[in-house]
């Protein structure tokens, strides 16, 4: 295993130097986002090619450029990120980011925090595409910033915006596709010189596919459908003295068929999921060097359960987040943030746990500076958990501008994550006596921008002490510490312009690895083997090319095997797919797409036993006043 990483690192490092080739075209700017402004990596606004992270940003225009249906086909195309789905649309989606398990991925809408506290996790599936302006993906420890959760990075969506230089401006979508798949989305945009606001709904329905092949157990033979019904208003005003305010109030309600709850035997099961989100910023220079904010916000996460007509189990997870930041501008280039941060935790449902709330607080410390070439960003956080007392995490980030168009960073930072509730105090499941995950990353990495494309060279390797796995013994799933994890991992970008056509590409290498000493309860020894459903390769690679008023694209995504468990023993095989897709441009507002997902059907999972979509077709129709 560590020969094989190293010959793929010894192989594609070199794919960091200059162009190999000589591209016909200078690669289009709004493609490649050269210049695009991010706050997640630093808290400050920044460009995303200045930054000291490894950073991916994901505009509205990227999302309906690949006629993305969801989160997963956003995310799977982002370097570094594994997926893994229960059985198609709407159904649970994990994230996998550098190989670090799937709620070490810290995600925020429109700055609050989001999630379920009892599982940890994200639902990803229930957030429309339509509803998001842009995403930034910022990989690495985050901890330092942000508290708990960031050991493998942060993903924060920002609702949309629209359109803030005057007058009313409607947007509209309608699309239909297989399985009986309906969307429609819309809403309207405007504002003036001071105020600005956007309104928009999605709402989408399948049959879906069937999630798991019929004969086992309490799976029936029909395809489990979805629907889905979200909305969101934004607005901000600014006033003459500089003042800011802005908000954010989201709320999506989610129905998913399934053929039995939890392995149990039944029929006609099904869930009612609701994500509710307010947020609120204030924003003020009551100095010239002195700019303070106020965020503030509740995420909530809710799930009802009915399982052969009745009522089967309830989950209402409640998460309240206020942050005080401070930037202070000591001189040109250089910053200081002091701030400090209040988060509570509550669950409510049909399940008792030992414990239904905890609450945290920290304050974090920030510098980031320019000297001529020399960028550098130091920072230091303390968190006081309830439950789990105080923890302290730390960062330094140093850049250098090796020419005008090609810079590099060294990294290092520390991270960790507090168990949730259903691995601490789920009954049968639980574990009162697991510790806080803690992690410590290196990274080094490398970026040019030319007038042929730009390329990314990322390395890193990132150590976890008492990591939370799911272990079954006898049959019986629990949550138990395996000790150590060692992932390592290289990631490149290239992108560019070549005989007409626009092009991007990725590559990762990983090797994540679980480096317990212990054997699991029935004997099988844990050290050595990777850690489950981590592919060690992926590639994806994106082509479009306009001819007048058409628009034409490809989607190229593959992975090698994977492992469903931790001893190894139930294999993922490999795969690749490749999607098609077209664009009319019927006049300057008017729009119609079409798309071809998955178009050699290929066979695949990303969780055993669990079915994907095969080949599918969608049509889409969209306005955008201009």
């Amino acid at each position: 295993m560590n020969r094989t990483f190293s010959s793929r690192l010894a192989a594609f490092a070199l794919l960091g130097a200059p162009p190999f080739f000589t591209p016909v075209g200078q690669a289009a700017e709004d493609t490649l986002n050269l210049d695009e402004q991010i706050v997640t990596a630093s808290r400050l606004e920044e460009k995303a090619s200045k930054s000291l992270a490894a950073v991916t940003v994901i505009d509205r225009e990227e999302i309906e450029r690949s006629q993305a249906q969801s989160l997963t086909d956003v995310f799977k195309k982002v370097p570094g990120i594994s997926l893994s789905n229960t059985g198609g649309p709407g159904k649970t989606t994990s994230l996998f980011m550098r190989g670090t398990n799937s709620n070490h991925v810290l995600v925020m809408i429109d700055g609050v925090k989001v999630g379920s506290i009892t599982s940890g996790q994200t639902a990803y599936q229930d957030l429309p595409v339509e509803l998001i302006e842009r995403i930034e993906v910022v990989r690495g420890p985050r901890s330092t910033l942000y508290g708990s959760e960031a050991i493998g990075g942060v993903i924060q969506i920002f609702t949309r915006k629209g359109a803030q230089d005057g007058g009313l401006k409607p947007f509209f979508a309608a699309g239909y596709g297989t399985h009986d798949t309906y969307e429609t989305s819309g809403g309207v945009s405007g504002g003036n010189g001071h105020g600005w606001f956007t309104l928009a709904f999605n709402a989408m329905d399948t049959d879906g596919i069937e999630a798991k092949d019929p004969g086992s157990s309490g799976y029936e033979n029909d395809a489990d459908g979805y629907r889905n019904l979200g909305g969101t208003l934004r607005a901000g005003y600014r006033f003459d003295n500089g003042l800011e305010l802005d908000g954010t109030v989201m709320r999506t309600s989610a129905h998913n068929d399934y053929d039995s709850l939890y392995g149990k035997t039944g029929k006609n099961a099904n869930a009612d999921n609701k994500q509710n989100l307010v947020s609120g910023r204030i924003r003020f220079a009551p100095l010239d060097p002195w700019q303070t904010t106020l965020q503030f916000g509740r995420s909530e996460d809710k799930s009802d359960a009915y399982q052969d007509g009745k009522f089967y189990s309830r989950f209402d997870t409640r998460r309240d987040h206020i942050s005080w930041q401070n930037d202070f501008t000591l001189a040109e280039g250089h910053t200081l943030t002091l701030g400090a941060d209040h988060q509570r935790d509550e669950v409510n449902g049909s399940t008792n746990y030992r414990e239904d709330s905890r609450t945290d607080d920290g304050a974090f410390l920030q510098y980031v500076g320019r000297f001529g070439r020399h960028d550098l960003q130091l920072a230091a956080r303390h968190d006081d958990d309830e439950e789990f007392g105080s923890h302290k995490t730390g960062s330094a980030a140093w850049g250098y501008a090796l020419t005008d168009s090609v810079r590099t960073f060294l990294s290092w930072g520390t991270a960790f994550k507090a168990p949730t509730f259903n691995q601490l105090y789920y009954p049968n499941f639980g574990n009162p006596d697991l510790k806080p995950e803690k992690s410590r990353t290196i990274e080094a990495g490398f970026n040019g921008q030319h007038d042929w494309g730009h390329w990314s060279l990322n390395l890193y390797r990132t150590r976890i002490i008492d990591l939370i796995s799911t272990i079954t013994v006898n049959g019986r799933s629990q949550s138990e510490g395996v000790d150590k994890a060692r992932i390592r991992g290289l990631e490149l970008t290239l992108g560019s312009e070549l005989w007409g056509w626009a092009w991007n590409a990725n590559y990762t290498a990983m090797d994540a690895e679980n480096r317990s000493k212990r054997s699991s309860r029935g004997g099988i020894r844990y050290y050595g083997k990777d850690l489950n459903r981590r592919p060690s390769q992926m590639l994806n690679l994106d082509l479009d090319r306009s001819f007048g008023a058409f628009d034409i694209g490809a989607t190229l995504h593959a992975q090698n095997h994977s492992y469903d468990d931790l001893e190894n023993q139930t294999r993922l095989a490999g795969f690749a797919t490749l999607d098609l897709r077209g664009e009319y441009h019927v006049s300057p507002g008017w729009r119609l797409q079409a798309r071809v997902a998955n178009l050699f059907n290929k066979d695949y999972e990303t969780a055993a036993g669990y079915n994907q979509p095969g080949q599918a077709v969608y049509l889409t129709l969209r306005y955008q006043a201009l």
